[in-house]
């Protein structure tokens, strides 16, 4: 868990929460494609789009070089819009962080920044968005331990605070199960 800028940190992938265009933004998402450069928002355009508009659907992940960031890797993902929690929300949530991390893990990718996907202008509540997160990077590293770090990072001490109590609520369980 780090509270700060995550266009500034020195790993090899930041994931962005992007929208379905992959064209940039506001939040997290306009900040890496300023730190990024006008060369991420060319790779991006590349990005065969599915649909009209759509180069990554929500829940799934796209790969493109960091350009002008430190990281070298940039893993766009797509969160959910919070609609209440009865379409799907944390399922699609949790798949945003599987598909980063596998998309890592195919790359040979050992260390990535992941923001608070969904939590901001998309309305996911952070708690929720905190515990499905946890989860879900806690279950994949638990299976794929060629990931040596996965940073949380936030911008905000309000979600840099609920990040860290989900972070240490996690820990407690697994040590009470033995995992």
């Amino acid at each position: 868990m780090i509270h700060g800028d995550i266009t500034t940190i020195e790993i090899e992938a930041v994931v962005n929460a992007a929208n379905q265009t992959l064209l940039g933004g506001g939040g997290v998402d306009g900040a890496i494609h300023r730190a990024a450069g006008p060369e991420l928002l060319a790779a991006c355009k590349e990005l065969l789009q599915i649909r009209p508009g759509v180069r990554c659907p929500t829940g799934e992940a796209r790969i493109t070089p960091g350009f002008r960031l430190k990281a070298q890797w940039v893993i766009h993902t797509v969160g959910p819009r919070w609609r209440g929690g009865g379409s799907g929300e944390e399922r699609l949530l949790a798949s945003c962080y599987r598909r980063a991390l596998e998309i890592a893990l195919k790359n040979g990718i050992k260390s990535l920044a992941f923001p608070a996907i969904s939590c901001g202008a998309y309305r996911f509540p952070l708690e929720r968005g905190a515990a499905v997160a946890v989860r879900a990077i806690s279950d994949l590293l638990q299976r794929q331990p060629s990931i040596e770090m996965v940073l949380l990072v936030t911008l905000n001490t309000m979600t840099a605070g609920v990040m860290e109590e989900t972070l240490k609520h996690q820990k407690g369980q697994q040590a009470a199960t033995g995992t």
